[in-house]
């Protein structure tokens, strides 16, 4: 098997490069690609994955040319220069880095809190000009204040640790902290309003969102403490720079510090010439530690994936580590071939899909095996469909889906059941992974079962009568279809009965439809797997 193609458009560490190489990828290192969208789009289709940072634009366009990515890898946390809706839909992951540059963001922060304590900008600036204006820059002390940290994660976490050591009273505001957490943390936590009136600083780590855009607006500025500082080193868009402009003007504010900009490149801004007011050209992450770390990262996450699937810090796919894939691969396999099974025998519009975990497989990663299942069901409307398009498809056309797990409840270790429902009805299908590795369906529409599972299969229905097996195999034997494996079920006797086959090859339309004739079957269905 050839060895996966990854393209690096954009500059990366030599050491990033050396370890694509030293796994085994073959990596194309052009550095100034991803600047030319036209030779982006006319090289693309050759490569599995696509290394980037901020400079390639990886766009719709971009990845309807991309015929063979299976992954794209930013170096960094911002993934707004790809179209993530775009690869979801083509089924490519979209990976970022978002623990490399933590610690350079964070001191970034800090950074810019002191400068716009002591204006060390603007006194730099005086003092190279030839003038001694020490009066005019009398600053405030950080001891003792209270810092108002918006978002308490990874970043902010760092920020409110290095603000108690510098003796900062420090609360935060996030709706997904918890008290133990921070009472963990050391910080107080508030809800918005309170870290608005009370904070002398005030400093944003939430990504941009419809939730988060413009969370300090002109109304949340007037809400604030006379005096305060408010320093923004996460996302452009947070904060009203109108706004905040003429707070700055009228005095409220005291001063501001960004490193970030609603339109960036930032060549024009409200907050440009204000006196106390600091802005850097969004260097974050801008130092050599962090450059070297995501290069690195990126390079080890997308080998990982195209050499073993295993998934780290994918937005749009559960990530799955490396002892995961190993465990989970033959239960990811499963859950595959039911969904596929129910989307092969299912003619009516899917509604609803439930799935239900059992035992050993209740424990495992439960949002890799629902997209497995997810997206077995979506090949039949679209045969390239892959778990990380299959939950968009599904939701594109209003497919509800629920996940329940239980503790075992049977003769197996664990199983995955998968219902799906229409206007006309429910079907359902379970399964299991044996010792040996290899997955099986243990029970159809309620009828146990125990069925391997091949590339070609014919599954059929019929009332419990004399002479489906002597029909079954007469009919295939005379149309020259080698059977491999014949699994019968019953309800009860003279009930409902069902019959999986394992072919050796695709049954032909004329053995089907002499299958047909016989008037012995209620459903006839050939079947497809990927093993």
């Amino acid at each position: 098997m050839a060895a996966p193609k990854v393209l690096i458009s954009d500059k990366l560490s030599a050491a990033a490069v050396q370890i694509f190489k030293d796994r085994g990828i073959d990596v194309d290192f052009q550095p100034d690609l991803g600047k030319d969208k036209d030779l982006l789009l006319a090289a693309i289709p050759h490569y599995d994955g696509l290394a980037i940072r901020s400079a390639t634009k990886a766009t719709q366009k971009i990845i309807e040319a991309a015929t063979n990515l299976k992954v794209i890898g930013r170096a960094g946390i911002g993934t707004d220069n790809i179209d993530k809706e775009a690869a979801s839909k083509a089924g490519i992951i979209v990976m970022n880095t978002p623990f490399g540059n933590m610690i350079t963001t964070a001191e970034h922060a800090i950074a810019m809190m002191f400068a716009v304590a002591r204006q060390i900008p603007e006194a730099s600036a005086s003092t190279h000009a030839g003038k001694w204006e020490k009066s005019k820059f009398m600053g405030v002390e950080l001891t003792g204040k209270t810092l108002g940290v918006i978002g308490a994660g990874n970043i902010g976490g760092i920020v409110c640790d290095r603000a108690k050591g510098l003796s900062m009273k420090v609360m935060a505001y996030d709706p997904f902290l918890g008290e133990e957490k921070a009472a963990e943390m050391g910080v107080k936590k508030v809800e918005l309003d309170e870290l608005l009136a009370n904070a002398d600083f005030i400093t944003l780590h939430v990504p941009f969102t419809d939730q988060t855009a413009n969370i300090l607006s002109k109304e949340n500025i007037a809400k604030t403490k006379k005096g305060v500082r408010i320093v923004n080193c996460a996302r452009g868009g947070l904060v009203d720079e109108e706004a905040l402009a003429e707070a700055l003007k009228s005095g409220h504010v005291a001063g501001a510090a960004f490193d970030v900009f609603a339109v960036e490149p930032a060549t024009d801004s409200p907050l440009f010439n204000l006196p106390n007011v600091v802005c850097t050209p969004h260097l974050g992450a801008a130092t050599t530690e962090a450059q070297e770390n995501v290069a690195l990262q990126v390079a080890e996450q997308m080998s990982d994936y195209l050499l073993t699937g295993a998934v780290s810090n994918a937005l749009n796919m559960p990530s799955v580590t490396a002892e995961e894939a190993k465990i989970m691969g033959p239960w990811i396999k499963l859950s595959g071939h039911l969904g596929n099974f129910a989307g092969q025998v299912t003619d009516e519009p899917i509604k609803a899909i439930n799935i239900l975990f059992d035992g050993e497989a209740s424990d495992m990663n439960l949002k890799a095996l629902t997209a497995a299942v997810i997206a077995g069901i979506m090949k039949k409307v679209n045969p390239d469909t892959n778990m990380v398009s299959a939950p968009v498809i599904a939701k594109e056309r209003g497919i509800q889906v629920s996940t329940t797990k239980q503790d075992q409840s049977g003769t197996f270790d664990g199983y995955v059941k998968v219902t799906v429902v229409t206007d006309e009805m429910e079907r359902s299908i379970a399964g299991t992974v044996f010792s040996d590795g290899k997955p099986r369906f243990i029970q159809i529409k309620g009828i146990n079962i125990d069925a391997e599972i091949g590339e070609h299969m014919l599954y059929t229905t019929n009332k419990d009568v004399p002479g489906i097996i002597g029909s079954l195999g007469q009919t295939l034997g005379a149309h020259d279809v080698n059977i491999a494996n014949f699994t019968l079920g019953r309800s009860a006797a003279k009930e409902q009965a069902i019959a999986m086959l394992y072919v050796d090859e695709p049954v032909p339309a004329d053995a089907l439809k002499a299958l047909a004739d016989t008037g012995l079957f209620q459903k006839i269905k050939t079947l497809k797997f990927e093993v």
